[in-house]
């Protein structure tokens, strides 16, 4: 049998099966992993630059998915960040 006729090796399918039944049993059905805060502006501040630097955008697509001032309480911030769970 030539190498034209063989079946493509499955390894590649295998694991990508393999991440997704685990990225289901942990709760992740868009494949991001995602964390709302609630912080002042400074630590907000703070926070999404330890991210960036934890998980850099170009491999892990992290953003500041979306923020919001809450009203009467000051300087407060609420946002959420999003990354790839894995830069691979």
């Amino acid at each position: 049998m030539s190498r034209y006729n063989q079946p493509p090796p499955l390894e590649g399918l295998r694991r990508e099966i393999a991440r997704a039944r685990e990225r289901k049993s942990q709760g992740l059905q868009s494949g991001f992993v995602r964390e709302t805060y609630r912080l002042n502006r400074e630590e907000a501040r703070a926070k999404a630059k330890e991210w960036f630097s934890t998980w850099p955008k170009a491999a892990y697509w992290t953003e500041v998915e979306s923020w919001r001032m809450l009203d009467g309480e000051g300087d407060t911030i609420e946002f959420t960040m999003r990354r790839l769970p894995t830069a691979d």
